[in-house]
């Protein structure tokens, strides 16, 4: 089994449920995690168990000889894909940057190139002595991101 032949065959009944595909991986033992996340809200358990059985009808455990595991993906996991990035447009998340920056701000726009933070820091001012707050609004090509995923607030 290949990731883009279970990717063809599980497409339509995953968007059935309001959902998207985040990740495929397989095992060298046949173990398969599907991940998926709802394009609105959360994935529910009946998304997953709904999508496992369609899974189960379109390939033979006896045949394929495979393990399934139907996941969300985590509230603290990276972003992986770029509809995952649309979606969280207008909420607050972490990005970590390339070189060791961390930002944490509201995810005001994403396109193809990239996404824009808007966040506020601490920094030197020119005649003063104490640091002050500065209002940023940054692009971020995608090569210069390591990982932005959704910041949770307790």
């Amino acid at each position: 089994m290949v990731i883009s032949e279970i990717k063809d065959a599980m497409e339509g009944a995953i968007v059935a449920r309001n959902c998207f595909i985040v990740e495929i991986k397989i095992s060298k033992d046949n173990e398969i995690e599907l991940t998926v996340e709802s394009e609105e809200g959360i994935v529910t358990l009946d998304d997953c168990v709904d999508i496992s059985r369609k899974f189960e009808e379109k390939f033979d455990r006896e045949v394929e000889d495979y393990e399934l595991t139907v996941t969300s993906a985590g509230l603290d996991q990276p972003f992986k894909v770029f509809r995952q990035y649309k979606k969280a447009e207008g909420t607050k998340v972490e990005a970590a940057l390339k070189g060791g920056k961390k930002i944490t701000g509201k995810l005001s726009s994403v396109s193809e190139e990239g996404i824009t933070l808007q966040y506020t820091a601490l920094e030197a001012v020119e005649g003063k002595k104490k640091k002050e707050k500065v209002e940023h609004n940054d692009f971020f090509s995608f090569e210069e991101i390591n990982t932005v995923k959704p910041h949770i607030e307790f």
